[in-house]
């Protein structure tokens, strides 16, 4: 399926839930690993708030993209974070959403405005 980029620039992102290693099989406690590299892959949540709409999202990323000083409800930059719609059949029931992936996440800059 088709990948779509998501434009993060005019958006505000908080970390909601801190990165955990995304769990391929939950049976056998298997690590998901990148199809491409073989890295581990990580999971985190995110709260993204824009145009005053606001959406719960779980964003994966690569292990090597988490950067050092995350902070739970502290505003983060998703890099190149895209979107993939999916759709699957489950015990006979179809299912489908939308999977979000990012190359890194990284403390947001705070931006001081003009008349501080």
């Amino acid at each position: 399926m088709r990948s779509i980029r998501v434009e993060t620039s005019g958006a505000t992102v908080l970390l909601t839930e801190a990165p955990e290693p995304k769990v391929k099989d939950r049976q056998t406690g298997e690590i998901a690993k990148d199809a491409q590299s073989g890295e581990a892959l990580m999971r985190l949540g995110v709260v993204y708030i824009d145009g005053g709409e606001s959406s719960l999202l779980q964003v994966t990323v690569p292990e090597s993209g988490v950067t050092e000083g995350l902070a739970l409800g502290a505003p983060v930059t998703l890099i190149g974070l895209i979107a993939r719609p999916w759709e699957s059949v489950f015990n006979g029931q179809q299912r489908h959403g939308i999977a979000f992936r990012a190359e890194a996440i990284a403390p947001a800059a705070i931006s001081v405005g003009a008349g501080a």
